[in-house]
Parts: C-alpha cells; sequence; structure tokens
C-alpha cells in the first residue's frame, strides 16, 4: 500500500506562472522544490539592473518569502543552483548567497548560460529545502 503525501502549490502571481504553467514552489511532504528565481518586484520589474549583487539578494529574498509561505525557512535549504549570464560577476553572487547561508551551508552549482528570459537580468536562482523539525 502507497500513501500519497499531500501537495501545496505556491504561486506569487508573477504572469510567466500562468505563461508557463509552473508554481513558485511546490511542497510534498517535507521537501520543497523553489522554481528559478529572478530579481522581480511584484509588479514583475526587475530589480538591480546592471548589479549582480543586487539581482541575487532579490532572488534570494523571493526564495525566502516562498519557503515561508510553504513553511519553511532559508535555515531548511540544502541546495541551491545559479545560473549566470557572465561568470565573471561571480563574486558578486557568492556574496549574497553567503550573506544569506553562511550558516546554511547548502549544496550549490554556479554555472554560466548564455541568457536568462530577460537580457538584463543577470541571475537566477533555484532551491530546495527539506523541512525536518
Amino acid at each position: 500500500m502507497t500513501r500519497e503525501r499531500a501537495r501545496q502549490t505556491i504561486q506569487s502571481g508573477a504572469r510567466w506562472e500562468s505563461l508557463v504553467g509552473y508554481s513558485r514552489a511546490v511542497r510534498c511532504g517535507n521537501v520543497i522544490a523553489v522554481s528559478g528565481t529572478t530579481a522581480v518586484d511584484a509588479e514583475g520589474r526587475l530589480v538591480g539592473q546592471g548589479d549582480a549583487y543586487r539581482q541575487a539578494q532579490r532572488c534570494i529574498e523571493i526564495i525566502q518569502a516562498s519557503l515561508q509561505e510553504a513553511g519553511a525557512d532559508l535555515r531548511h535549504v540544502v541546495r541551491t543552483r545559479m545560473f549566470v549570464t557572465d561568470i565573471s560577476l561571480w563574486q558578486e553572487i557568492a556574496r549574497a548567497h553567503r550573506e544569506a547561508f553562511a550558516d546554511i551551508r547548502p549544496a550549490t552549482s554556479m554555472v554560466e548560460v548564455s541568457r536568462l528570459i530577460d537580457p538584463a537580468m543577470l541571475v537566477e536562482i533555484e532551491a530546495d529545502a527539506i523541512v525536518d523539525d
């Protein structure tokens, strides 16, 4: 006999969610997956034009809010993935990541990609979390 875990989807209201057909985050049992997150404000406008550090900070702010809505926090994050359009900016992006995760130390990757959906976006971050308490 299998037991199906409850599935909770988190929506931010971003226009991309309905256009693409995805959720900001999905929680199944104690596992939470947060979709690729870019630095936008509530109206979908880019935050931190030309500033990789500020964009990474904003991505993490959105991830944190999504996790909180799913009943978790950054301390539950076990893995992040960072997609960057210019790997030479890695130190700025890493600084924002370190400020949020220095004591948590999730597994992570930083990968250079040719571009993101908006050419002005410099970074996109995903996160996976496990709620163990």
